[in-house]
């Protein structure tokens, strides 16, 4: 176990511990990160928005709106280009909801890219939601520690190998292709890659803007 996990672990045992806890890590946010918002941009302000703009705002603001990280995260990055939010926000509905992939190979593909793309935020984010979707403890551990896929079900193997192609190697190798398309036919196939892409542009914008955990989160374990 590391330290800051050994952190996070005592911090959670105790309420004034965890509170201290998040004021020291919140201490600790680069200079030019906004302490409200968590990344090098400032919350968007919801008065500055037009109509469009205030209801993205309302649905992200709104706990039950469907987004796992509300403002404080990419959504609230997104907003401060409007058109760009209202564009990207029912593509990430589609790929995530309305593709047909299922829960279970959304999250595989989601914490696979965010894994080979080392996106802390991202994978903070979605190893819960992998959870609550069945994948087990030992299926994370081999994405995280990018072990072999041999012992894994057919369609779990093939999610993370893509991924770690597309974003390790660079390089799909046709072999791995011909895998792809013979489990999940072209239009599944395409709409999963679609998936990875709009993940690792997700993971761009984080970076970019340097969006961080939360003061009270759990560091996830270094890469």
């Amino acid at each position: 176990m590391t330290a800051s996990s050994c952190a996070s672990s005592s911090a959670a045992k105790s309420p004034q511990r965890g509170r201290t806890y998040a004021i020291e890590r919140e201490a600790m946010y680069p200079e030019d990160v906004d302490p409200e918002s968590g990344c090098r941009l400032p919350l968007p302000r919801r008065e500055q928005l037009d109509d469009a703009g205030r209801r993205t705002y309302d649905s992200l603001a709104d706990p039950t709106g469907g987004t796992i990280r509300g403002l404080r995260g990419p959504g609230g990055i997104l907003l401060h280009s409007p058109q760009l939010s209202r564009h990207a926000r029912p593509l990430n509905r589609y790929l995530r909801h309305e593709a047909g992939l299922g829960g279970r190979v959304r999250e595989l593909a989601i914490l696979t890219t965010a894994r080979e793309l080392d996106s802390q935020f991202e994978w903070a984010a979605h190893e819960p939601q992998a959870l609550s979707e069945g994948i087990s403890p030992e299926i994370i551990e081999v994405i995280k520690h990018r072990e072999d896929t041999n012992d894994l079900d057919e369609a779990d193997a093939i999610v993370i190998e893509l991924g770690r192609e597309i974003f390790g190697a660079r390089k799909v190798a046709s072999a791995t292709f011909a895998r792809s398309l013979r489990h999940f036919g072209r239009r599944a196939l395409v709409d999963l890659v679609a998936l990875m892409g709009n993940y690792a542009g997700t993971a761009a914008l984080l970076t970019a803007f340097d969006m961080q955990l939360d003061p009270d989160q759990p560091l996830p374990p270094p890469p």
